[in-house]
């Protein structure tokens, strides 16, 4: 090649210059000298850029498998030994359905719990008196793990489903949420599974919320206040599924959740027994609760009307002296909550202010509860008011020192909660730190059947880790 290139470029310098070069020989011969030491030159360091990629090549090959080593000879960054896969009956692959989108998500939640139960309404051993008190720290938690999926069409309709396994502290492995949904973007929905309706009772950043009683679906306490928040039949419950119609209509926002689950389970189990004013309730059927919730959302402002009512009679109830069921499963509640969110235009400075009432017509028993909570700049302040009147109380079928309601009258509870939100923890937007307390009281204007007239009261605090990955 390089004489080929020589000879051309003499002949064509002896055709244009023929006079020129016999004058001027040796100025010719130091050019044509030039042009070989230049075409060498360039060869030269096409060689040497060559050789340094192959030690390139050779020095990642072997640190590789240095790492590879290390693991076990895991393999890194999706490469395998050619001759494993070759054992293969087919390359493997990932395949998706191509239906829809898949999505894998999560968050852990662990606390750290210090709590002072004081007094006979959460004692927790048998030899308790009502002046001593118990303080216990607690380590609890979970990690969700979330699978999403959803197809969505151009003319929007859309379905999908959503499933969330909940392992625990303590080993044991729930579901949070299971349904599956279908319907158009911004107008109609149908939901169907485990899964929790709309929230009637907000509490806002509710980091840490005890109460001198309890609050929401299978944990009605016999023998302890309730504070009633519209949940009965908003979902998620260990005992049943759900059904959910949803309309959205401009500002309007219509919604209709049916809950059927097994009716005894929304009180707590004591000795294999559901109890209800000291009587133990017997099964005979499903209940069906039907929950219609209304909402209009202006700007920053949201207002929201719902009920809740069983429509099956004689679903559960006690035993009569004749061996009848006395029905005790008739419970309609309702509810109003008025929210104004000011983080929609101003994330940073905007206040949050829930305003939330209910009250609960249920057999032999009348429960208003009232609530008012703010959150600003990460810190959240609430207090939470119920009121229970219990017109019928056949006396506790297991006495503990934690009970507290041993006849009917009236019961006043009283909740304070705050909470501060510690975000982006190490500059990770993913991690946060709550820190969370609350303090409780219940008190009575009439004598219960160990004459335990006082106040008692219960609180705690708590740190919370959550990561989102």
């Amino acid at each position: 090649m390089k004489k080929t290139t020589l000879s051309i470029a003499i002949g064509l310098l002896l055709v244009a210059n023929a006079g020129v070069a016999k004058t001027h020989s040796m100025t010719l011969e130091q050019r044509l000298e030039m042009l070989e030491n230049r075409l060498e030159a360039a060869e030269n360091r096409a060689t040497q850029a060559e050789n340094k990629v192959q030690q390139l090549q050779v020095q990642q090959a072997a640190e590789i498998k240095e790492i590879k080593a290390a693991q076990g000879n895991t393999p890194v960054n999706g490469q395998q030994p050619a001759e494993e896969t070759a054992k293969n009956a087919s390359k493997p692959t990932l395949t998706l359905t191509g239906y829809g989108d898949i999505k894998f998500y999560g968050d852990v939640e662990f606390n750290m719990d210090a709590e002072s139960k004081h007094g006979v309404l959460a004692a927790t051993n048998g030899n308790f008196k009502p002046d001593d008190s118990n303080e216990q720290w607690n380590l609890n938690g979970r990690i969700l793990l979330g699978f999403d999926g959803t197809r969505q069409l151009g003319d929007g309709y859309y379905a999908g489903f959503s499933a969330q396994p909940l392992g625990d502290m303590e080993g044991v492995v729930n579901i949070d949420d299971a349904v599956f949904f279908f319907g158009r973007q911004d107008d109609w929905k149908i939901k169907v599974g485990r899964f929790e309706a709309y929230d009637m009772f907000p509490l806002n950043q509710d980091t840490f919320v005890e109460h001198s009683g309890n609050t929401a679906n299978d944990l009605y306490d016999d023998g302890s206040g309730y504070i009633y928040m519209m949940k009965e039949g908003r979902g998620r419950s260990d005992a049943g599924g759900n059904f959910l119609m949803s309309k959205q209509l401009d500002n309007w926002y219509f919604e209709l959740n049916t809950l059927f689950e097994d009716g005894t389970s929304l009180y707590s189990e004591n000795d294999g027994k559901h109890s209800y004013h000291g009587r133990e309730m017997v099964q005979q059927k499903n209940v069906i609760y039907m929950r219609p919730v209304v909402a209009y959302t202006q700007d920053e402002f949201t207002v929201s009307a719902a009920m809740e009512s069983n429509v099956v009679d004689g679903a559960y109830g006690y035993e009569g002296k004749n061996g009848e069921i006395i029905d005790q499963s008739d419970r309609t509640g309702y509810g109003l909550t008025m929210t104004w969110n000011g983080q929609k235009t101003d994330p940073e400075n905007g206040i949050v202010v829930n305003l939330n009432t209910a009250y609960l017509d249920a057999n032999n028993e009348k429960d208003f509860t009232a609530a008012v909570n703010a959150l600003w700049r990460n810190f959240e302040l609430g207090y939470v008011y119920a009121h229970n009147t219990i017109d019928d109380y056949a006396g506790l079928i297991k006495h503990d020192d934690d009970d507290w309601i041993y006849n009917e009258g009236t019961y006043d509870i009283h909740t304070i909660h705050a909470s501060y939100l510690i975000p982006n923890v190490m500059n990770m937007k993913n991690f946060n730190v709550y820190l969370g307390a609350y303090y409780s009281m219940i008190n009575s204007d009439n004598s219960n059947a160990d004459g335990y007239t006082e106040n008692d009261d219960r609180y705690g605090a708590r740190v919370r880790f959550k990561y989102y990955f």
